[in-house]
């Protein structure tokens, strides 16, 4: 009678065990919230971002920190603008550093979601989709002195095309850079559909050119009859001598939108991440750095879920869904 006593005391406290754990896990489940993230991450805090792991053993500390900035231009020539912002954050974190370029905006999410990429600037039209398909956790933008920070989508086109306004592209074609890409792509797209009824591949041909630089350079050499472009690239390009200023004309201005986010993997180790943070809001900019981004001079504090509301209603404008397959 003990034996039978005891093991049903034993099924007893099994089951009580497994009952727990299963509203454990369903509690958890219910904790994590993801709205557009990918099912490899959790948002408890409704910040639409991945949050660290709860488990410190998924927490990652590597000995070498890999840094990629947006693919907009020349990897070559930001792999040396940034040599002393790499410096400064070696210093900063007691870890060896590395600028990795990149050549497009797939290869830059592709290397963050396999865990391959730490920190990275993405630009605009990327951070959703970084945000909720690599764990990407964008903290910082640059601005300047005066806390005034962004760039213009443009649509531009050679200075004696005969295009005077964007109802004129009907039945031309319009050059975009990628489809990631905010002011390349996903601005004009909705604007062009919402304020001029013109829809792409129906009112209008479309091309992609693959980078900002590239469309520039396509309308100033007379290969593009228009292209959609950032401002701010088009400025540096001009300051740099790459284009010489009065061949390329605007037939259209955007509003202002969030220029490229800085953050990191979201699953970096917790005082990795304090270090990375602070060597951003230390780094002493050099009038190079200034002269290149526009003369800002200071990386200000952002959030995804406030300062990129404008990006993910162009987003929706389009019918784009973060699919992350």
């Amino acid at each position: 009678m003990k034996r039978v006593l005891k093991a049903l005391l034993i099924v007893m406290a099994l089951t009580a065990m497994t009952f727990t754990t299963s509203l454990a896990s369903t509690a958890n489940a219910e904790e994590c919230n993801r709205g557009t993230l990918d099912k490899a991450y959790c948002d408890r805090n409704f910040d639409q971002t991945a949050d660290l792991p709860i488990d410190p053993k998924d927490w990652v500390n590597p000995s070498t920190i890999i840094f990629t900035y947006t693919p907009v231009e020349d990897p070559a020539v930001y792999a040396s603008i940034w040599d002393g912002f790499i410096k400064h954050m070696e210093k900063v974190i007691g870890k060896k550093v590395v600028f990795f370029p990149v050549q497009s905006n797939a290869a830059q999410l592709e290397a963050m979601r396999s865990g391959r990429l730490h920190v990275a600037g993405f630009n605009t039209g990327s951070n959703p989709i970084a945000v909720s398909c690599a764990g990407f956790v964008p903290f910082a933008m640059m601005a300047m002195n005066d806390g005034s920070f962004g760039y213009e989508m443009e649509i531009i086109v050679p200075m004696d095309s005969p295009i005077k306004s964007p109802s004129d592209l009907k039945g031309k074609t319009l050059a975009f850079t990628s489809p990631t890409s905010n002011s390349g792509f996903k601005a004009p797209s909705a604007i062009l559909k919402g304020e001029f009824g013109l829809v792409k591949d129906k009112d209008f041909k479309t091309t992609f050119s693959g980078k900002h630089d590239n469309s520039i350079l396509g309308v100033y050499n007379g290969d593009y009859e228009a292209a959609a472009v950032a401002n701010s690239v088009l400025n540096r390009m001009e300051r740099r001598g790459v284009i010489e200023p009065g061949k390329i004309r605007s037939i259209y201005k955007s509003q202002t939108f969030p220029t490229t986010g800085y953050g990191h993997a979201h699953n970096l180790h917790p005082e990795l991440v304090a270090k990375i943070k602070t060597a951003f809001w230390t780094y002493p900019w050099d009038e190079n750095f200034k002269k290149e981004f526009k003369k800002a001079d200071r990386f200000i504090g952002i959030t995804h879920k406030h300062d990129w509301v404008v990006i993910r209603g162009i987003d929706k404008a389009n019918n784009v869904s973060y699919d992350c397959k």
